[in-house]
Formats: C-alpha cells, sequence, structure tokens
C-alpha cells in the first residue's frame, strides 16, 4: 500500500493537467487562474479519493475547475475536457509499461530497492489504467458522463449535469461495497493482460529478442 502512493499521485495529478490543458487550449482559462495546471500533487488531491485508489484500485482526485461556458460550443468543449484525462491515463500505462519491460531484467534480480523501483512502475501502469476504465464509466460525475451527456439535448443535458454531485456518493457505496468494485477489478484486469505485449516489447528490445 505504501509503494501505492508515488504511483496513484502521478496518476491523478497527470489526469488533471490533462483536463485543464485541454480546456485551456479551448479558451477556458479557470484551471489556469486556480492554478491548478500545475504538476505539483497536492493541488490535485481529494484525500478519500486517493485512499481509494490506494485500497481499491480505482480512486479520484479534486476536480479541476472548468467553465463550459468560455467554450465555443459548450458541451462538445466539456465532452473533449472530459475525455483527456482518461485518455492521458492510457497513454501513461503505454509509457511505464514500457519502462516496465526495460527495467524488469536488471531490476527484478537487483537490490530491494531496485526491486521496489519496479513494483512502483508496474503499479503505475496499472492504476493508470485502473483511473482510465473507471471514469469511462457513465455515472456522474465521471468522465463518460460528460461524454455520453453531449449526445443528449440542452434541457436534457443541464438537467442531468445538476445531479452530478449525488452520483459521487452512488459510486463510493458501490465500489466499497463490492457492487462495481469486482466488476471493475475484472475489467481492468483484463484490459491491463491484453496491453501486457507492451513490457514484452521493452524486455524483448532491450534482451535482444527483438
Amino acid at each position: 500500500m505504501i509503494t501505492a502512493v508515488i504511483p496513484a499521485l502521478i496518476c491523478i495529478t497527470l489526469h488533471e493537467v490533462s483536463h485543464g490543458y485541454v480546456a485551456y487550449l479551448q479558451g477556458d482559462n479557470t484551471a489556469k487562474d486556480k492554478g491548478r495546471l500545475s504538476l505539483n500533487p497536492i493541488k490535485h488531491i481529494d484525500v478519500m479519493g486517493l485512499l481509494m485508489m490506494i485500497v481499491f484500485k480505482v480512486g479520484w482526485a479534486k476536480p479541476v475547475p472548468v467553465n463550459m461556458y468560455n467554450f465555443k460550443n459548450p458541451k462538445k468543449g466539456m465532452a473533449v475536457t472530459a475525455l483527456a484525462g482518461p485518455v492521458s491515463n492510457i497513454l501513461i500505462s503505454i509509457l511505464f509499461l514500457f519502462i516496465y519491460g526495460i527495467l524488469y531484467k536488471p531490476f527484478n534480480s537487483g537490490s530491494a530497492a531496485e526491486q521496489t523501483v519496479l513494483k512502483m512502475v508496474e503499479l503505475t501502469a496499472y492504476l493508470s489504467l485502473g483511473l482510465a476504465v473507471f471514469n469511462i464509466i457513465p455515472i456522474p460525475p465521471l468522465d463518460g458522463s460528460k461524454v455520453l451527456f453531449s449526445l443528449l439535448s440542452d434541457k436534457s443535458y443541464y438537467k442531468l449535469m445538476r445531479y452530478e454531485r449525488y452520483g459521487m456518493l452512488a459510486l463510493l457505496a458501490l465500489v466499497a461495497t463490492g457492487v462495481l468494485g469486482r466488476p471493475l477489478n475484472t475489467a481492468i484486469s483484463y484490459c491491463y493482460d491484453k496491453m501486457f505485449f507492451i513490457a514484452q516489447f521493452g524486455y524483448d528490445l532491450v534482451s535482444g529478442g527483438v
């Protein structure tokens, strides 16, 4: 659990910065003005969300503030901004799986410190993928809901957005009780297994197998 803290902080920080930066590129300076386009993890920590990531391998950060009315097309802009988080986590997972494959041979048989680093690299890949899979669930306030809701009429969209604060309470209960946690972990493990060839590629690259 201790070794999961740094990987979790990496995942949530880059996730939130991606949201804020994509919003900024579309004309919304809210996250920038609030100091949230920062790689300082302290600015993004939600204590409960971090604990959930460490214990249950899925969680969340303090949401980056976004003012959708600064976008030329508010619903489309919000959907693209929301999608940036999970996409960034998938890219992080790919990168760290590749690094894991490169480091596996020298670090797995190395010192305790090297083995710990190797484990943290693997955890970063796993947690980042888990954060991506968790966030594409179309339940408010997760990112998937903002993408799905963008397909609705304006009236339905703004009505549903008013109730997104209650969705987190439901999600917390579903994950903690295992109702959502077990199938979610199954989905994450399945996706992780399918992506593990990236680590194998990194391993083969340094071992002369490619």
